[in-house]
């Protein structure tokens, strides 16, 4: 499944590279959220044989992949969620299925993410602690070694060996159809970032593993998305840190810490803003 915004020019990469990566037969839903007469995402669809969604409102990447997922015949078992912008290495989808087989705790299976230069993404985290995630979130563009960013980056490093993860990066990750509907999906009210960290989040909560599987490899070639939108995109990376951080912190007790957080994540969105703009 993946989601396009504008997506056109790096769809058919993606598309490619589905039949590479696994053996068997496999079907792709493509939610459009930016469907225009000019866009060639419909044509590519068709092309390949994809099922395609035309959104009548950007529902965000969450809910926009909701819909592809319900889009589905109730009888697969395993559903990839990917970026458009993402290359699926070959076989890597047969691997992140056999890994996920193994355990039927497991609710989610992560690849090895590679950049455009071929180093590795840090896919596979911890759910932040309300500590370093307030921490990491309000100082990491202001005071680049602080503590708390030290410990997320820290806790980010990959290893080259199949691990338990608090998340998994929702550029590409594998997930059990029946797992992923009984928690009603991505939560829609993130529109974009920290859905994935939610997801795992809950998964876990749930009684579901997340595992990272680095033999299967992908490489996210970049958020070319959101190039011409970075103002937009970092206001929403900061409402969606507020919201996730509410969310696991709820409760009268923490309510003047929810506050002072939103406060000092809107300041600095909005130093952020201003020196994008300088």
């Amino acid at each position: 499944m993946t989601v396009s915004f504008g997506s056109g020019d790096v769809l058919a990469t993606f598309l490619e590279s589905v039949g590479h990566a696994s053996a068997s037969d496999t079907l792709v839903a493509i939610a459009d959220n930016k469907p225009t007469y000019e866009s060639s995402v419909a044509a590519q669809a068709q092309a390949f044989g994809a099922i395609y969604l035309p959104m009548t409102t950007n529902a965000g990447y969450g809910g926009a992949m909701n819909a592809a997922v319900a889009a589905l015949p109730p009888s697969i078992d395993w559903v990839l969620l990917s970026n458009p912008d993402v290359v699926l290495g070959d076989g890597s989808v047969d691997a992140l299925v056999r890994a996920g087989d193994a355990d039927r705790s497991i609710g989610a299976v992560g690849p090895a993410i590679l950049t455009a230069e071929g180093a590795v993404y840090p896919s596979a985290r911890s759910v932040p602690s309300l500590r370093t995630g307030v921490g990491h979130a309000l100082f990491a563009n202001l005071w680049v070694e602080n503590p708390w960013s030290r410990a997320y980056r820290r806790d980010a490093d990959e290893t080259p060996e199949t691990r338990d993860a608090g998340w998994l990066s929702g550029a590409c990750v594998l997930v059990r159809r029946s797992a992923f509907d009984s928690l009603g999906g991505f939560d829609p009210g993130f529109f974009m970032y920290f859905e994935d960290v939610d997801l795992g989040h809950r998964l876990g909560r749930a009684g579901f593993r997340n595992l990272y599987e680095p033999s299967a490899v992908v490489t996210h070639t970049g958020a070319h998305s959101t190039a011409t939108e970075s103002g937009r995109m970092i206001t929403a990376h900061h409402d969606s840190a507020r919201r996730f951080l509410g969310k696991k912190y709820p409760g009268p007790l923490l309510w003047p810490v929810r506050i002072a957080l939103g406060i000092g994540l809107r300041l600095r969105s909005l130093v952020v803003r201003r020196k994008l703009h300088h």
